[in-house]
């Protein structure tokens, strides 16, 4: 169990979470595709790709390439998706679709850092209309994720902004600078290699579920290595967690478009507390 005191007086930290197989047992936006489904935005083909991509995904993961491949796929199929609709079916299936999936060990930790006086910001590659709801109930001060380009209500099919590898670094830095963290002194916790960046940029990384290749550096590195295995259902457990201020659902796109990108490529993580 992590012990986390806070000097108040020193500069302001923070702690940085990914969100799939981090935060949460399954890929955020991949969870939505039966309700995009029912929602007539995807056809019976498209659940059952996006089905076997999640598979893909627990079992370990995608590469580089596989994920960009899903990632293009993606972004073409969310290509005029009204906009509104995907807040709405987001909204509505939220709290069914992912309450169960939150990690215990996540929401304790989520707990801790803001009792020792710590913003807790997650930084996701799924899309933001996924994750900005889920950083809501998880009462996170902050959350970095994916935007898709919208024009005139729709998804254009292009990505704006691709929380992924590097760009979670960089973006890491910036929300640092602006909100007056002392990277040396925030901790950061992913489960995939691709997010090594991120956990190097801070003073106490923590690989969570790690891939093979994130275990390999964190063995050689001696990050310390964390296992997450007790989802839970939040209403049940997080009564007493701070109700932060609700995050806009917006970019529904992304959803999907990072859904795949998500799941693919977002990770492959896999727990162990150390």
């Amino acid at each position: 169990m992590l012990v986390i005191v806070e000097n108040h007086s020193l500069p302001r930290t923070a702690a940085f979470f990914d969100l799939d197989k981090t935060v949460i047992a399954k890929s955020s936006t991949l969870a939505f595709s039966k309700s995009f489904y029912q929602g007539g935005l995807i056809n019976r083909r498209a659940v059952l790709r996006t089905a076997y991509a999640q598979f893909v995904y627990l079992l370990g993961g995608a590469d580089h390439d596989q994920m960009e491949r899903m990632r293009e796929y993606l972004s073409a199929l969310c290509r005029g998706w009204n906009v509104q609709q995907v807040r709405e079916i987001v909204a509505e299936t939220l709290h069914d679709l992912i309450d169960p999936l939150i990690y215990d060990e996540a929401a304790s930790l989520i707990e801790e850092h803001h009792a020792a006086g710590r913003d807790v910001v997650i930084v996701s590659t799924s899309g933001a209309e996924v994750v900005e709801p889920i950083g809501a109930i998880l009462g996170a001060d902050h959350v970095v994720a994916t935007r898709m380009v919208v024009e005139d209500g729709r998804y254009t099919g292009e990505i704006e902004y691709y929380a992924y590898a590097d760009t979670k670094a960089k973006a890491v830095a910036e929300l640092a600078e602006t909100e007056g963290y002392d990277l040396s002194r925030c901790y950061a916790y992913s489960d995939s290699a691709t997010d090594i960046p991120m956990l190097e940029s801070v003073g106490h990384p923590y690989a969570v579920n790690p891939d093979r290749a994130l275990r390999r550096e964190a063995i050689a590195r001696e990050w310390p290595v964390l296992t997450f295995s007790r989802p839970v259902r939040l209403r049940q457990r997080i009564p007493a967690m701070p109700s932060r201020p609700v995050l806009a659902v917006a970019a529904g796109m992304a959803a999907v478009a990072t859904a795949g990108l998500v799941w693919y490529v977002s990770r492959r993580r896999r727990p162990v507390m150390s």
